[in-house]
């Protein structure tokens, strides 16, 4: 690796947030003001996608910078290999300091994946329980969520998400602090790339009065495309299944409520933001830091009458990416497609200051760094969707103003996003872009091989749940991360004289002439 350019970097990363709540892509709702300051004067990616509309395999290709086919990133319940190098290997092989705090659903032993530390445990399982099943897709997996998110949405005093993201925004603004003192005293002066990763504004829609009462109810904007199960795609209908849309459909009322406790966990999410980037400026770190925000995947919100996530409609794939380095990079829009997988390849080109060229382990991602320079930068974006309420593998392709989703289970589905931005005319069946359709379905098949796709993803469906059957019979032997804290080390201590320890701890340190 080359030698490092000494700027941190600091990843703000959200779960289920769509771009379209967002200020800064064009939303009058919501109040997010920490985030808006660092579109209005950082690099904002209009067309920015996520690799998977899914948590884990999101994740895990962001991490990788490769599509989750190519590291059997199938569904939630995938391991992500020991063995896969993330750009945490290749920021801390570049001599940084790589920390994780938060939600990154890793599953398997390893918890770390190139991180030299992690802060908290993850907010989900690390085992194989969530394996959906492709055999039996009439059978609605009973771990999965339902309604009752939208149906009970509406204020509360504490949630489980709540406890797990005030620890992530705690954690982070320690080590920050942690790092400063350890700066002014030389005993680690290597730059630092950290992932602060919140689970909000990702369901239950539930958020304390602070942020709920933010927002008046008849201010709450309603879904703009509403589609009944009959009108709707196969995907959309086997989706409408697995979450029990149509069993329990929400009333208006329920759906306003859903999407202004979205809003107040958006504003939520903003303060945490905005603590940690309060931190960052108090330690004197945050001028040789580039921050980037961005999310694992978006959320339907009731759009065509779809909730959560699962699919390539645009609420769901989009995700907001922004960069904040003034400093280093002019403000202004991106409007070409571009993908999260893109992230390490150019973290590793922020971090050296070269484009590498000769990977370890080949990757599906382009450094993004030509886009925030403003001079070129490529136009297309890949998605592949493995999970839940599909039957078979499901792709997508986006390039110019076109989208691209095909699946050997369904017909095709074109979409030209400028003329038809809800994706409400699909142009697949339409003579007039027949040479279109042909092109893109004769690249699908150059790309993958999307039967052999599938037998892999049913034999590890069946590897998988056969694992967890076993290993939860007698002795449970749990992967989720423990965090350590060693308590000898903390707070006031015997063996450190009080005066050493304090002028240790206090930030910035006081100076006797």
């Amino acid at each position: 690796m080359k030698p490092n350019t000494g700027k941190n970097i600091l990843v703000l990363m959200a779960d289920q947030m769509t771009p379209s709540s967002l200020r800064s892509y064009g939303n009058t709702v919501s109040k997010t003001p920490r985030i808006d300051a660092l579109a209005g004067e950082g690099v904002v990616f209009d067309s920015a996608y996520c690799a998977s509309p899914l948590c884990a395999p999101s994740r895990f290709a962001f991490m990788a910078g490769k599509l989750p086919s190519k590291i059997g990133a199938y569904d939630n319940a995938a391991e992500l290999p020991a063995q896969t190098l993330t750009f945490a290997h290749y920021l801390r092989a570049a001599g940084y300091r790589t920390v994780l705090s938060g939600k990154m659903h890793f599953c398997g032993p390893d918890q770390l994946h190139g991180f030299e530390e992690r802060l908290t445990t993850d907010i989900y399982p690390a085992d194989f329980g969530w394996v959906p099943d492709w055999e039996q897709p009439e059978v609605r997996p009973s771990w999965y969520h339902n309604m009752s998110s939208v149906l009970d949405a509406g204020p509360c005093v504490r949630t489980n998400q709540l406890d797990f993201d005030d620890e992530v925004t705690f954690t982070v603004r320690q080590k920050l602090y942690d790092i400063a003192r350890e700066r002014q005293v030389g005993s680690d002066a290597r730059p630092f790339c950290i992932v602060a990763s919140l689970t909000h504004p990702h369901d239950p829609y539930a958020i304390p009065s602070e942020y709920w009462d933010l927002y008046r109810d008849e201010e709450i904007d309603l879904p703009r495309t509403n589609l009944s199960y009959d009108e709707s795609d196969p995907h959309s209908k086997r989706l409408r299944h697995v979450s029990e849309n149509d069993r329990t459909p929400p009333t208006q009322q329920q759906v306003r409520n859903a999407r202004h406790a979205y809003y107040g966990a958006l504003s939520y999410v903003d303060a945490q933001f905005g603590a940690i980037l309060d931190a960052l400026k108090a330690t004197g770190l945050a001028d040789d830091t580039i921050v980037v925000v961005t999310s694992d995947h978006g959320d339907m919100l009731g759009e065509r009458g779809l909730w959560y996530k699962m699919t390539f409609f645009e609420n769901a794939a989009r995700v907001p990416l922004i960069v904040h380095a003034p400093k280093a990079f002019a403000p202004h829009r991106v409007k070409a497609s571009v993908s999260t997988i893109d992230l390490l390849p150019t973290l590793v080109e922020l971090a050296t200051g070269n484009r590498e060229s000769a990977w370890p382990d080949p990757i599906d991602g382009h450094s993004l760094v030509p886009h925030l320079r403003g001079d070129g930068g490529h136009d297309e974006t890949f998605g592949e969707y493995l999970a839940e309420g599909a039957i078979a593998p499901i792709v997508m392709i986006r390039r110019g103003s076109y989208k691209f989703i095909h699946t050997p289970a369904d017909p095709d589905q074109l979409f030209d996003l400028e003329a038809d931005p809800q994706e409400l005319i699909n142009l697949a069946s339409d003579p007039a872009h027949a040479k279109t359709v042909e092109a893109l379905r004769a690249e699908v098949r150059q790309r993958w091989n999307l039967d052999t796709l599938r037998r892999e993803v049913v034999a590890s469906q069946r590897r998988r749940r056969f694992h967890y059957a076993a290993t939860t019979q007698g002795r449970i032997q749990s992967w989720d991360w423990q965090p350590f804290n060693d308590a000898s080390q903390r707070y006031m201590r015997n063996h450190i004289e009080l005066d050493t320890l304090e002028a240790m701890a206090r930030f910035p340190r006081v100076v006797h002439e």
